[in-house]
């Protein structure tokens, strides 16, 4: 099973294209120990020639320009792709808006649970992808589905379950309980198994807690890609870029108490990537002492072209 980064920021990229905080000004800058990102997405195959794309990001056509993996086999139909099928996560912007240009009559599948596909039928503008062509499949939550898409066996089953985290952000619906609107399905992860050697990874790029369920899920996992959108919880308040934490957004921080680093450094989990990293964090400075403390804890921080095989 082969694993691409097509992109390790969470939405915006990295630089985003208004800011000008302090990182997003270093990377346009050119300076050492900053790269650029695309916004969050993978692709896994099992076979290196049809593709799945885990979120499809707003970024999607520089992404497969990119990848050569994901371009036309040269030589081959006139309209084609090796892009078989789309899971989603969430219909949040940066996971869903890369659909509309998958486009062009082009057949495959999208995955998703209930609730993110009702927010795509819901917007009249994702009927570009035609019915007879496009299938949209739910997911059944906790439950193994093998994948497939324009008629080929993608030779991947995928298990999806509700992890805590919120509905996204232009569905929410504030009440008093402070949950926005949010239920079961709204955000969701990934358990991917090749059906033929049966080596699994996780994928999480966005989660508001570790909590019990989801630790007994992942504890002695071979690899996670999981969500890296914040440091700390409030540091987009002390950077000035925005009056809302982490929690808030529904985005688990990376370190304190209550972070990732330490939620995780009880279970096992033998190979840990952060992806989904906002613009604010300081761990996108290879030369910060935020960076060291994610490297002095085993953990790896994802970047755009990065390949992982299993």
């Amino acid at each position: 099973m082969i694993i691409k980064v097509l992109g390790s920021a969470a939405g915006g990229g990295f630089p985003q294209w208004n800011c000008n905080g302090f990182h997003s000004a270093k990377v346009r800058a050119g300076v050492a120990g900053y790269r650029p990102r695309l916004q969050s997405s993978l692709a896994v195959s099992s076979d290196g020639a049809n593709w799945v794309l885990l979120n499809a990001s707003p970024d999607i056509r520089q992404q497969i320009n990119e990848t050569p993996e994901l371009q036309p086999v040269k030589n081959g139909k006139l309209r084609d792709s090796p892009i078989k099928a789309v899971v989603l996560t969430n219909a949040d912007v940066d996971h869903i808006t890369g659909l509309l240009s998958l486009r062009e009559g082009q057949p495959f599948s999208i995955y998703a649970a209930d609730r993110v596909l009702a927010t795509l039928e819901a917007n009249s503008v994702f009927d570009v992808l035609a019915r007879d062509k496009v299938r949209r499949i739910p997911f059944e939550l906790n439950e193994t589905t093998r994948l497939e898409g324009a008629g080929v066996d993608l030779g991947l089953v995928v298990e999806a379950f509700a992890v805590p985290g919120k509905v996204a952000l232009f569905l929410e619906k504030g009440d008093a309980s402070g949950n926005f609107g949010s239920r079961e399905g709204d955000t969701i992860g990934l358990k991917i198994t090749d059906a033929k050697t049966g080596k699994s990874f996780f994928y999480i790029p966005g989660v508001a807690e570790i909590d019990e369920p989801l630790a007994g899920k992942i504890r002695n996992a071979e690899l996670l890609f999981l969500d890296a959108t914040l440091f700390e919880d409030d540091e987009m308040l002390t950077q000035g870029l925005l009056n809302k934490t982490g929690k808030r957004m529904g985005h688990i921080s990376v370190s304190g108490p209550d972070g990732s680093i330490s939620a995780l450094s009880q279970l096992n989990v033998k190979r840990r990537i952060y992806v989904h990293i906002n613009n604010s964090n300081p761990i996108l400075d290879e030369n910060s002492e935020a960076r060291k403390v994610v490297d002095a804890s085993g953990w790896e921080v994802g970047f755009d072209g990065m390949e992982v095989r299993l």
